[in-house]
């Protein structure tokens, strides 16, 4: 399960686009930041999850948050601002199962990698599912979960949903305000694009009732999976949460949007959670995802492009960093971020999943008792972000800064593990 939004220019208090997105996976599918820099490709091939694909003759640079195993991206950003995430959607369609095609995560960055705008990310996804299919496990331990796969796609002057249905689809072009999507189909007869033989396929067998305007989520859509994901439900509640902020959204509405239970308020606690949770906490069978990662970014016309990523599981717990992207903003410090694997190790994940599953034991007592912490650090990496930007953002400035916000969020869970682990120096976290 997943949630991913994009606030268009006029309707984000900067005039830029910003983008977010919630990872939702199983609990112990650690998820990766992974910065890749601009190639030039000898290879005439790259591997992908499952298969081997033709590889182009030059890649972008390309800052990805994904899960550990897969090589593709639940969702980035590349140096010419071009932001992807994507859902997974239950459909009528069947998949064989022989994980013979690329994961919508596999398409996901071969698009970041390969374009430059959203109508070119359209096309080659597009190009994608008629030439590879999606016939790919998307699963973790879970090696039966095969999927359809809808987009968000935006860069810094536009913005498309493609929702697919094995090899069918339909976009939709954002042309402004607010538009989010979750693990349901949400375009109807409002679409811009179309497979050219997806209505003819539909009304042969049935889900286009003659003398009525065609539909392609009602067309298309399983009933069963699409219920109990509750993906409806969410990108009911992100959109109403990002429409009422018409001409005020900004970054820490985005991380808050991001942050949000059901139920909410008080009464919340981890075991509580159901699939109507944007930040989600896994309860057992009907609701076995976490998010283990979670991103927004502000796309800019000219200035650089600030990427924010957890890289840690549960956005309600986390501290969000920033990382920046474009023209002569090339990454080098994070290449030497170590990244997770299947067990607990001294990566990022895997250090705050720690916290994070103690503070959830008694989530209610000891979320407070952080609260000041992460609220207080987070504000001020906003807050001086802004300054950098406002000020030009130099290019060496910004990796300084990043570096340091890294750093700074790695002491603070430094700190709280500290004082989880040692009842006599801080009894405030209770009986672990």
């Amino acid at each position: 399960m997943c949630d991913t939004f994009v606030s268009m220019p006029g309707h984000s208090l900067s005039g830029n686009v910003i983008f977010g997105k919630n990872s939702d996976r199983e609990p112990d599918e650690a998820q990766a930041i992974l910065r890749v820099p601009a190639l030039r490709q000898e290879a005439r091939s790259v591997r992908c999850t499952f298969i081997s694909i033709p590889q182009a003759a030059e890649t972008f640079e390309v800052i990805l948050s994904k899960p550990f195993q897969m090589w593709g991206t639940e969702m980035g950003v590349n140096e010419h601002g071009l932001a992807i995430g994507n859902e997974a959607v239950f459909t009528k369609m069947p998949l064989a199962k022989k994980n013979t095609g690329l994961t919508g995560m596999d398409m996901l960055r071969l698009a970041l990698e390969r374009c430059r705008t959203a109508d070119q990310a359209l096309g080659q996804i597009v190009q994608l599912l008629a030439d590879f299919g999606q016939d790919a496990c998307g699963g973790y331990r879970n090696q039966r979960f095969f999927y359809s796969n809808s987009f968000l796609i935006a860069d810094p002057e536009e913005a498309w949903v493609l929702e697919t249905a094995g090899p069918f689809w339909a976009a939709q072009k954002v042309r402004s305000g607010f538009r989010s999507i979750s693990n349901a189909l949400t375009i109807g007869e409002d679409f811009d694009l179309i497979h050219d033989k997806a209505i003819d396929y539909a009304k042969n067998k049935g889900g286009s009732k003659k003398g009525r305007p065609f539909r392609f989520s009602d067309a298309f859509s399983d009933w069963f999976y699409t219920r109990m994901g509750r993906g409806r439900i969410r990108q009911a509640r992100t959109a109403g949460l990002g429409s009422a902020c018409s001409g005020a959204l900004n970054v820490h509405e985005a991380l808050c949007m991001l942050s949000t239970h059901y139920p909410e308020g008080e009464s919340f606690t981890p075991t509580r959670c159901n699939t109507a949770s944007v930040c989600m906490h896994a309860t057992g069978l009907t609701n076995p995802s976490n998010t283990t990662g979670s991103m927004v970014a502000e796309i800019r016309r000219k200035a650089p492009h600030t990427v924010w990523l957890t890289g840690t599981s549960f956005p309600c717990l986390s501290v969000w960093k920033p990382f920046f992207l474009g023209p002569g903003y090339a990454g080098t410090w994070e290449k030497d971020l170590p990244l997770p694997g299947a067990a607990p190790d001294e990566s990022l994940w895997w250090s705050a999943e720690n916290v994070h599953r103690k503070i959830a034991r008694q989530y209610q007592k000891r979320k407070p008792l952080i609260g000041e912490d992460r609220s207080r650090l987070q504000g001020a990496l906003l807050e001086e972000e802004g300054i950098l930007i406002r000020n030009g953002g130099d290019p060496g400035a910004c990796s300084r800064f990043s570096e340091k916000a890294f750093r700074d969020c790695e002491a603070l869970l430094f700190n709280w593990r500290n004082r989880l682990e040692n009842k006599k120096q801080n009894r405030g976290f209770g009986t672990l």
